[in-house]
């Protein structure tokens, strides 16, 4: 059975990730004034951006996920012939209307579908599972890889299925991020209060970073550390102690807003590097997405990795 795994823009994996494990994109596009950027997953073009004039007017951003009628030609069009089997993994329903978008467009694809396949040559069935990852960026990818695995050890579908519903049910994302201002000037172009006025100005006069915690589609922080770079290797620490309890799966997605020899000069990342050769784990390192870059500002760190309940600290 020929079985396709498809991810959108948010999804941060490493550069050349995509195409060495024949990953489908749902591009997630930016819109930034009278200008549209398409969210392609290229690192090159993203770290451009990191350097150009639109990056002042990232907390301003509009992300445009794929419609549902976008989602149903690209399926109808190319996925239905090319797969048998396709498991649409999306970021989290509760931070993007993608999730809700790729539902709807399931419907339509599973009713139309059959003509398409069988001018292909294709007599047999087409299935599609959408799966909410229940997390952003780093984490999100955490469920990919898993799929990829699963996929290239020969698991059969309802095995893909069973486990990937339950990895992504336990991936914990963290997050710190450099800049509370524009976290906050972020969330109110959304309409989000999650960070008020108070607490950016707050954290920033004393230089005090939280740490965000993504779970199971909620995102809250589980700390406050004075300093970034205090923040981040305390977080590379806790990381590495989960590390060496040992995951639910083998790997650990790291992502950075920035070029990745700036994340590899963070204290306590060599550390963290370390510690996952040692135990086996499977470290995976990208520059964060354009989608995930004019979210959370520049220069932030994400970390996701699959594990049981824990408190940090």
């Amino acid at each position: 059975m020929r079985i396709g795994i498809v991810v959108d823009s948010a999804c941060d994996l490493p550069d050349g990730y995509l195409d060495a494990h024949q990953l489908v994109l749902l591009p997630i596009s930016v819109r930034i004034g009278d200008t549209v950027l398409p969210d392609n997953r290229d690192e090159q073009a993203t770290l451009a951006f990191l350097q150009g004039p639109l990056i002042a007017q990232g907390a301003e951003a509009e992300t445009i996920p794929y419609s549902a009628a976008q989602i149903r030609d690209l399926f109808l069009q190319r996925l239905v012939t090319d797969y048998d089997q396709v498991f649409c993994m999306t970021i989290t329903r509760t931070r993007s209307p993608l999730h809700d978008n790729a539902v709807q467009a399931s419907y339509a694809i599973l009713n139309e579908y059959k003509p398409i396949r069988q001018a292909a040559g294709y007599n047999s069935p087409f299935s599609l599972r959408v799966i909410d990852t229940q997390n952003l960026f780093a984490a999100q990818a955490v469920s990919a890889v898993e799929a990829v695995r699963l996929r290239d050890s020969g698991a059969t579908v309802p095995q893909m299925r069973e486990r990937l519903e339950q990895v992504a049910g336990n991936v914990h994302g963290y997050m710190v991020t450099r800049d509370l201002y524009y976290m906050r000037a972020r969330a109110r172009h959304k309409g989000d209060r999650s960070v008020g006025l108070f607490s950016a100005a707050l954290g920033s006069a004393l230089d005090i970073k939280p740490v965000l915690h993504g779970y199971r589609g909620n995102t809250e922080p589980v700390a406050k550390i004075k300093g970034f770079d205090n923040a981040v290797q305390t977080l590379f620490g806790f990381v590495g102690k989960r590390v060496i309890a040992g995951l639910m799966t083998p790997v650990l997605c790291v992502s950075y807003g920035g070029p990745l020899e700036e994340l590899r000069a963070l204290p306590g990342y060599q550390q963290l590097r370390d510690t996952c050769q040692q135990q086996g784990v499977q470290l995976l390192e990208a520059v964060m997405s354009l989608t995930g870059m004019v979210n959370v500002g520049k220069g932030a760190v994400t970390i996701g990795f699959a594990d049981g309940p824990h408190t940090f600290g």
